[in-house]
């Protein structure tokens, strides 16, 4: 088990950085393959309406993971750091107060969540005719936060020690558990949309037990109750790096929920094709967040030990690598993305063809644009990784103006393609912010005589 744990600080870091993510891309395909499967089941034996409903859950569902998975990435910056610095007993105290913070601000939120989800689906217009299955669908994630937190957590350990096989057979065994419940939750006991929404959290609990197996065999964290005491100097640095991330992704997520909210003055058909892409875009974005995860613990590793030159070096490697895959997805997209589209939508041939229409110009705009995301994640998380969340935090504030400027001003010009055009617009708007930002970063943290190659 111990030689899952990787060391970034010596080695080739183009190699290094490929060779992290690239089990987290395989890990990613499968968490998308239960996400596309869920959407498939849902699409085609219960309708376009339960799509639809399935689409307009979303954001607000997307907004809890978001702040889920920014603590606790926020949390995993210092782990990596530790664990470059060779500091295993600071290492164990700061797991065990992320642990801690975790557990106590999941509670918050599933509560958080159950109060605000249908007022939220109000504001945001949710059409009558799917309302209800929406919120049933939202309840049900709601109620699993602490579920879906822990596993985040556990994985984000795991990364930060350099492990991307583990949280890879996780999600392997997680997405064969969700196919199989989803298809006997739907298809035989027809629990509906209830049904789909306990398949996806039986699936991240079996994963989460699988990542908290193989923590449990690794000598460097074998904790005792003493890490798990709140200390008053990891406490903030946890916070502090933790809390500017799940805000980020909040303000995305909110900007998200703006463009679903025009999304449902347009009706259903457009829902359930809008609805169809936005699962792809999971797809699309499965390599750039796999470099993201790479850069936050190559970055930090290589913080924690001094090793600063490499830092620079690894930054233009994951650059180039990012963007050469980016091409290569939007090439599959645009050749085969009508096929893979047609999977989720079912109804009446009219209503399959307006819905697929929508689909494939939202999925061919953001294909072409993918490269502008690429460069988004590898540069923000590098900045991150780099103990700075201040600015990446400004990086999504800039995104929801964007977004929200977009998708009310681009429709009144070119009609319905201006909401689709308002998610690449907050892309470039973030990059414009980000790329500056880098440099500014560095110049601070890395300027410092250089290490020993």
């Amino acid at each position: 088990m111990a030689a899952r744990i990787q060391n970034m600080t010596g080695g080739s870091p183009g190699k290094l950085i490929f060779s992290f993510a690239l089990p987290l891309m395989v890990g990613n395909v499968f968490q998308q393959l239960y996400t596309v499967v869920d959407t498939m089941v849902v699409g085609k034996y219960l309708g376009v309406d339960a799509l639809a409903a399935l689409g307009a859950s979303d954001w607000l569902n997307w907004m809890m993971l978001g702040i889920v998975q920014g603590l606790t990435q926020g949390f995993a910056i210092l782990m990596a750091r530790e664990f470059g610095a060779e500091d295993y007993g600071r290492l164990r105290d700061v797991i065990g107060n992320s642990a801690i913070l975790s557990a106590a601000f999941s509670l918050l939120l599933a509560g958080a969540g159950q109060l605000a989800a249908r007022p939220v689906l109000l504001l945001l217009q949710t059409p009558g005719d799917i309302l209800s299955n929406t919120l049933l669908y939202l309840r049900i994630m709601f109620l699993g936060v602490p579920i879906v937190t822990a596993y985040n957590l556990l994985a984000c350990i795991l990364r930060s020690l350099g492990d991307g096989k583990t949280p890879l057979q996780a999600m392997v065994v997680a997405s064969a558990a969700n196919i199989g419940l989803d298809l006997l939750f739907v298809m035989v006991f027809r629990w509906g949309i209830a049904g789909a929404a306990a398949a996806t959290l039986i699936a991240q609990l079996v994963s989460g037990l699988f990542c908290l197996y193989h923590i449990s065999r690794l000598d460097i964290l074998c904790m005792e109750r003493k890490n798990f005491r709140l200390q008053a100097r990891e406490v903030p640095r946890l916070l502090g790096l933790g809390f500017p991330m799940a805000f980020q992704n909040c303000v995305i997520a909110i900007g998200g929920m703006i463009i679903q909210f025009v999304v449902n003055q347009v009706g259903v058909l457009f829902i359930a094709g809008y609805t169809a892409a936005n699962k792809l875009y999971g797809v699309l974005e499965i390599a750039a967040t796999s470099y993201g995860y790479a850069m936050i613990t190559y970055v930090g590793q290589n913080l924690g030990a001094g090793e600063y030159r490499r830092i620079r070096r690894g930054m233009r490697a994951a650059l180039a690598i990012a963007v050469a895959t980016s091409l290569v997805i939007a090439a599959v997209m645009l050749a085969f993305g009508r096929v893979f589209l047609s999977g989720f939508i079912s109804g009446t041939p009219s209503e399959v063809e307006q819905a697929l229409d929508v689909a494939y110009t939202y999925l061919s705009i953001m294909s072409l644009s993918l490269p502008i995301l690429y460069i988004l994640h590898v540069v923000r998380s590098a900045i991150q990784g780099m103990g700075n969340t201040a600015l990446p935090m400004v990086s999504g504030i800039v995104e929801f103006i964007v977004r929200t400027s977009a998708v009310f001003l681009l429709p009144m010009v070119i009609g319905s393609t201006g909401i689709f055009l308002s998610e690449i617009s907050a892309w470039a708007g973030a990059d414009l912010v980000l790329a500056p930002s880098y440099f500014l970063v560095a110049s601070r943290k890395l300027e410092k005589p250089p290490e020993k190659d």
